[in-house]
């Protein structure tokens, strides 16, 4: 008896244990000890969303990343089509830092694993999009990121909930399968991944860049036009212009080339082989023109006829027609005659020499890709649009909340809005530390935890900037828009000095930060104002400049350091987005370090030296480093010394004189007697005919044989 209780009693703990499991798998959502309601929800496992996933689950926060496929990186499964990135992944820079090496690394996401860098998942230059997806999977699994696959969320909302008197809000959202889940905080990471397919007539006739087919035979000595000319439209002609007669590309907007635009989504080198082609005589051609105002015919033998009607009001009753149901693709091939392909049949009003008269065996759609709006519920989560070219993503404020949903954030591509055509924010090398950027302002907004800094003396600041300028990533890759803010402190004897900080968000620091900030440095990494652009001449032979009264003039990427006693208003932060080559608000002082060939701004005449004079007319104080027994002498003559002489010598630290430096040599063994005892009276006649004026900007130095060796 007790032998059948016992089995029993097995028998249904292992039935429960079952139930479980099978629960586990098969509804989504469902986690051991989950209540679907989390702090965070990430929607979507791509780049962006393992990136803020990284983040949160470096800060133990309570979050959960929810992926539709049944992997990471899913849209690198099926994108680019032609399986080639076109983000390099330079693997060699001569140098070892690694922040430096990320400048130059356009694949990799931030982590404290360095085994997780694209350099060790391709050697090619532009990466095969299939090894992308294996790093994105070891990114997600080797981190331990809390990611709900098949999970497809939808029906997001906004909802009020009140609590003694206090009224709160979370949001609301379903998967495919009716779960339901709740969260306080919502990031929006799905990309840019819809395509973007516009109506208009006789689009059922062409191919997509989504369903194109791959196999270069299909389309041998075929004639092709491609609708669009962005790097996707490229991509397509480089792959299939060995077996096509001609190919010819159209587009609405002029062509832009990323060299001469110094923007990374513009047309790249990689994919623009059929400009040769063009340029050269072989018979490939770009054309301008807008695909909302032609109409594409299919003959009775399959070809393919491109009209554009001058007639604007019968090009709007074929619309109406054809939405309506009146008419359809057929019955406007039997109005025009196709098979008859005369200007005088089609009674298009075109000219005899109409560029594209020729007909074409196929027409392929390559119109990008735009943001998912379907995904929320628009009566409480009201999602919008940007404006203008800007309307394929989301409208999103500065600190990348939504414009009209508070609590709703976005992160990854998404927030490309901000910096569109300017900067790398669209890009996995510039949203990277955009993320990074969300993930400091959450911190403190929802959890008081003040951004990251570093405060030190007003000594260091010169070598901190010169290191930054010459290292540091984020500001390199989101140029203009992320920026590093120094506050000074203390009287100005310290700063606090913040990274990656957003430059439009430059008045809401305290709030944003946790600081309090008055008088503030901004350095940022700028190009010349109007310097590139589409038609501009980048190549000019003199578009560098070397000489250092001229910096302002530097066309290339260079450092510019920006001086404010007091934060710049919300109002003047609206006035600069009136003024396309503006970063910032006009400020007491401003300097711009020379460019550089090698992008090294560590010249000591070129740029140390006149950035610490720019520092020190900025703070008033002498910020040159000297030796104990120049401070000894100062002290002794100066009501207050150079700051660097209080900070360590005046403190009982001391800097030995330079020949102690060399060895356990005495000044007479280093210099030799005579030439001791020459050095002594040359300073002393300088301290009589020169006595040292504590405000004189450019103090000499006056120890005992240090004006060969004092720096700068």
């Amino acid at each position: 008896m007790v032998l059948v209780l016992y089995a029993n009693m097995y028998s249904f703990v292992f039935l429960q244990l079952l139930t479980l499991y099978v629960l586990s798998c098969s509804v989504p959502g469902f986690l051991a000890g989950n209540d679907n309601s989390k702090d965070y929800c990430i929607i979507g496992a791509g780049p962006g969303g393992l990136q803020m996933g990284y983040f949160l689950e470096r800060a133990k926060r309570d979050y959960v990343i929810f992926e539709r496929a049944n992997t990471s990186g899913a849209f690198f499964i099926r994108y680019p089509r032609h399986r080639k990135l076109i983000s390099i992944n330079k693997r060699h820079t001569g140098k070892t830092n690694k922040e430096f090496n990320l400048r130059h690394d356009w694949n990799s996401l931030l982590s404290d694993d360095e085994s997780l860098q694209m350099r060790h998942y391709s050697k090619e230059f532009f990466p095969p999009a299939d090894d992308y997806v294996r790093y994105l999977r070891d990114y997600a699994k080797n981190l331990e990121l809390n990611i709900q696959y098949n999970t497809n969320i939808g029906n997001i909302q906004r909802v009020a909930k009140e609590t003694d008197g206090n009224v709160t809000h979370h949001f609301t959202m379903d998967d495919q399968s009716g779960n339901g889940y709740t969260c306080r905080y919502l990031i929006i990471c799905t990309g840019i991944s819809t395509p973007n397919d516009p109506d208009f007539l006789g689009s059922e006739h062409t191919d997509s860049y989504d369903d194109m087919s791959l196999d270069t035979d299909d389309y041998e000595g075929q004639s092709v036009l491609i609708l669009g000319r962005g790097n996707s439209a490229f991509e397509t002609a480089d792959h299939i212009v060995g077996s096509t007669n001609l190919i010819h590309m159209i587009s609405r907007s002029r062509l832009r080339l990323a060299w001469e635009t110094h923007y990374v989504g513009d047309l790249r080198a990689i994919n623009n082989g059929l400009l040769d082609t063009y340029m050269l005589k072989s018979l490939d051609g770009q054309l301008e023109g807008d695909v909302a105002d032609m109409m594409i015919i299919k003959r009775s033998d399959g070809k393919l006829v491109l009209g554009v009607p001058f007639d604007r009001d019968a090009l709007s009753e074929l619309r109406r027609d054809l939405e309506n149901g009146n008419i359809s693709s057929v019955n406007i091939s039997e109005r025009f005659n196709v098979d008859e392909m005369t200007v005088d049949t089609l009674d298009f009003g075109l000219p005899d020499n109409f560029a594209l008269r020729d007909p074409y065996d196929r027409i392929i759609r390559c119109l990008g890709f735009k943001f998912d709006f379907d995904i929320f519920n628009s009566k409480s989560c009201n999602v919008t649009a940007g404006q203008g070219r800007k309307k394929k993503f989301p409208a999103i404020k500065a600190n990348y909340e939504s414009l009209k949903v508070p609590g709703l954030f976005f992160a990854g591509t998404n927030t490309h809005s901000l910096d569109f055509r300017k900067s790398a924010g669209g890009f996995i090398h510039g949203f990277r530390y955009t993320a990074r950027a969300l993930h400091n302002i959450l911190e403190w907004r929802n959890h008081k935890v003040p951004w990251p800094s570093v405060r030190q003396p007003i000594t260091e600041l010169l070598n901190h900037i010169i290191k930054r300028i010459n290292e540091a990533s984020g500001t390199y890759q989101m140029f203009g828009v992320l920026g590093d803010v120094i506050i000074l402190a203390n009287d100005d004897t310290e700063y606090i000095y913040l990274e990656e900080y957003p430059l439009k968000m430059l008045h809401a620091i305290p709030g944003i930060t946790g600081y309090s900030a008055n008088r503030i440095l901004v350095v940022s990494l700028e190009y010349g104002y109007d310097f590139s652009g589409p038609g501009k001449d980048v190549f000019r032979r003199n578009r560098a400049i070397g000489e250092p009264s001229e910096a302002h003039l530097s066309n290339f990427l260079h450092p510019v350091i920006y001086f404010y006693k007091e934060l710049p208003s919300i109002e003047a932060m609206r006035l600069i987005s009136k003024h396309p080559g503006a970063v910032l608000p006009e400020p007491v002082k401003v300097h711009h370090m020379v460019e550089d060939f090698l992008t090294d701004f560590s010249a000591p005449v070129s740029h140390v030296l006149v950035l610490r004079r720019f520092l020190e007319s900025c703070i008033e104080q002498d910020l040159r480093n000297f030796f104990d027994n120049q401070c000894f002498w100062m002290a002794l003559t100066h009501s207050s010394p150079p700051e660097s002489c209080k900070t360590f010598f005046l403190k009982g630290q001391r800097l030995p004189p330079y020949f102690e430096l060399q060895g356990s040599l005495t000044r007479e063994q280093y210099f030799g007697e005579e030439e001791t005892i020459k050095r002594e009276m040359e300073a002393q006649r300088h301290r009589e005919a020169d006595p040292i004026d504590e405000l004189k900007p450019d103090v000499r130095n006056v120890g005992f044989g240090f004006e060969e060796h004092s720096e700068l």
